[in-house]
């Protein structure tokens, strides 16, 4: 059997294929970003979904695809927790930017980006990715994502700049105290994911015009900061991965458009183009 995972700060989809390579079933469970969680967790929390436990000896390859896996000794980190888990499997352990290439591709070079709980971008001609671009991590990068509309979000509330209408209305779902927000920032792992939370009280206020704009001004950001510099960027097709994209597909081509930039297609989740990528590309060769 294999596993196919694409893998978020927030959560991760699985896809367990059987050895024939067809459908067997799916699972979630909580991200796996080895920059704001402790590994070695990883094994035991593997070990509380009842699917994957009843799997884990037949399972003979996992290819995980994680944000916090861009660099080696991350990766690392997570094959051996992995391994701990799934002791008959090979573990392949890639970056989610390359999940997300795979999951775009649609037979020619495209910039590929990411617009979820974090961010980042690459350019992939349908062998290698290059990237042009560091990931800076929710600190001071991921321009775009649902972190960084929330850490706006949460700005604009304690700095008394929303208007009253949406001030009352934050007020009243969260009754967030500036205490428990500075707690959650600072000792909590999932801090990312925990600030990206607020984001959906953008998404469900949408065509609010302040929230329209915040989001706007947002995905300009992200553009400026993690696309344009792409020398290919003027002409060749831009593809998004993410909740984030999806969510906001209107404003996101709005946006592009004052870079005269091409949007091409919008993916919200990539586990089922991952798994046809992987049946046509790379199981065949295992």
């Amino acid at each position: 059997m294999i596993a196919i995972v694409d893998g978020g700060s927030t959560k991760c989809d699985w896809v367990i294929l059987d050895h024939q390579a067809d459908f067997f079933s799916r699972t979630l469970t909580t991200g796996f970003n080895p920059n704001i969680i402790n590994v070695e967790n990883i094994p035991s929390e593997l070990e509380g979904n009842t699917e994957l436990a009843g799997l884990k000896f037949k399972i003979k390859h996992v290819f995980f695809y994680g944000s916090g896996c861009g660099i080696e000794e991350n990766r690392q980190k997570v094959s051996t927790a992995f391994s701990q888990f799934f002791t008959n499997a090979n573990i392949h352990v890639h970056e989610d930017l390359t999940a997300a290439a795979y999951s775009a591709y649609r037979g020619k070079p495209a910039i590929v980006c990411i617009l979820g709980t974090g961010s980042n971008s690459c350019y992939f001609d349908g062998k290698d990715i290059r990237l042009e671009l560091p990931s800076l991590g929710f600190l001071i990068g991921d321009d775009g994502s649902g972190c960084a509309l929330g850490k706006t979000l949460v700005k604009d509330y304690f700095m008394k700049k929303l208007p009253s209408d949406l001030h009352a209305e934050f007020h009243q779902e969260y009754h967030l105290e500036i205490d428990e927000l500075i707690k959650n920032m600072y000792h909590n792992p999932r801090a990312n994911a925990y600030l990206a939370d607020f984001s959906r009280f953008i998404a469900e206020r949408k065509h609010h015009p302040y929230l329209q704009h915040m989001v706007y001004e947002e995905l300009k950001n992200y553009f400026y900061y993690q696309v344009i510099a792409y020398p290919e960027s003027r002409s060749a097709e831009i593809n998004f991965i993410g909740s984030i994209a999806f969510f906001y597909e209107e404003v996101l081509r709005a946006a592009a458009a004052e870079f005269h930039l091409n949007v091409g297609m919008i993916v919200q989740k990539p586990i089922d183009n991952l798994v046809d990528y992987h049946k046509t590309y790379i199981i065949p060769d295992l």
